[in-house]
């Protein structure tokens, strides 16, 4: 049986390895939220981004490129990130005829382990990007003077006021959560998109800041965040989206929400980023 790659001594791959992917059943987290496979109360995907793809030419001449991989969230699985970052660094000194040619073959070997259709994008660098940073929508929680004391996900911390109906955007940086093999920390901004009784803002980010010594794969923070919002605060609409720091070149950006879905390309990119 394989084991996951994630927090053991690794030697970074030869040559083009699809192997090296790593899948991560998503019904084990969902299991654990009250969710089965037919229950699941939202739609969504999971935008990776990619900062150091590189392979050879014909003539032995490296590219390199920045990529964007659209998992959805109905996937059977998840791929595990480390086991990623080998898998893109086995093309480092495979020879591949151009950008289309590695573009399809990453998206043929994540769509065959994720057991759905994923999107690729890839962005050779001398031909320019469009990873624009740019500021969350919405009104930052941050600046609100609140004491802080419960750093484990407590859902009673969202309180709603039910005579007041409110449509908006709020976002926060300050979340953190912390991988759940390693421990080590990850950081990132939440934008929490709503519509129905008026969420206490104060409440809400006490919340957040909960996660902070939580542990939980990225995608699985974020629909902890949407089913805990919709069962304690019970919106008409929700839309959770979280944008992580990258690690080893790789970052995470997790989207769930319950309204019709449109994906921009690429993904929203924050200042941290």
């Amino acid at each position: 049986m394989r084991q996951n790659p994630l927090g053991r001594n690794t030697q970074y791959p030869h040559g083009y390895d699809a192997q090296l992917l790593f899948p991560i059943a998503r019904s084990e987290n969902r299991l654990k939220l009250g969710m089965t496979s037919v229950e699941i109360p939202f739609r969504g995907y999971d935008a990776w981004r990619a900062y150091e793809i590189s392979w050879l030419d014909p003539r032995g001449k490296p590219v390199v490129a920045a990529g964007e991989f659209i998992i959805p969230c109905n996937s059977e699985y998840m791929v595990e990130s480390k086991s990623l970052k080998l898998y893109l660094n086995s093309f480092n000194q495979t020879s591949v005829v151009d950008v289309d040619a590695v573009q399809e073959i990453i998206a043929r070997d994540l769509s065959s382990m994720t057991r759905s259709s994923v999107i690729v994008h890839l962005y050779p660098l001398d031909q320019g990007n469009d990873f624009v940073i740019c500021k969350p929508a919405g009104e930052c929680l941050d600046r609100m003077d609140i004491e802080c004391s419960v750093y484990l996900p407590n859902p009673n911390l969202i309180m709603v006021d039910r005579a007041t109906h409110s449509d908006e955007t709020l976002y926060s940086d300050l979340f953190r959560s912390n991988c759940p093999v390693t421990s080590q920390p990850d950081w990132g901004t939440v934008v929490v998109s709503y519509a129905g009784a008026a969420i206490d803002r104060k409440g809400l980010l006490q919340y957040l800041v909960s996660f902070r010594t939580h542990e939980g794969f990225h995608e699985d923070c974020a629909e902890k965040i949407f089913t805990d919002i919709l069962k304690y605060a019970d919106p008409q609409r929700l839309s959770v989206s979280m944008n992580f720091l990258r690690r080893g070149g790789v970052e995470i950006n997790p989207v769930r929400t319950n309204v019709p879905l449109e994906m921009d390309f690429p993904s929203p990119r924050f200042l941290r980023q």
